[in-house]
């Protein structure tokens, strides 16, 4: 329980930063921070204590406690997603950088035309 209690404070220290700061290099961070702590949670949904990995059983052969694979796999998926979000958004915060020539978001916003 205290696992899952660890993953909601560290998805909520991830919202907390991409909401409340004005960086887009820290905003970046607390999004990623907030993935990471989605995928946390997903491998800790799918862990059994003592549990085995199916593909460690033999065929036709039943064990009680089993790890759901699952998870697993949709973690694997959101690890790609999540790379591919973190270089979009880099590449994006890199162009407003070059265009503007600060980070800030209230000075970007206030530059627009």
């Amino acid at each position: 329980m205290t696992a899952y209690i660890l993953c909601l404070i560290l998805f909520s220290l991830g919202i907390y930063c991409a909401v409340s700061k004005r960086n887009l290099i820290k905003i970046i961070v607390g999004v990623a921070i907030a993935e990471y702590a989605v995928n946390l949670m997903f491998v800790l949904v799918g862990y059994r204590i003592g549990g085995v990995p199916p593909i460690f059983v033999a065929a036709g052969e039943a064990q009680g406690a089993m790890v759901d694979p699952l998870p697993h796999a949709l973690v694997l998926t959101s690890i790609v997603i999540g790379l591919a979000t973190t270089a979009l958004l880099a590449a994006i915060a890199m162009r407003i950088y070059r265009k503007y020539g600060t980070y800030d978001v209230n000075e970007i916003r206030e530059l627009r035309g």
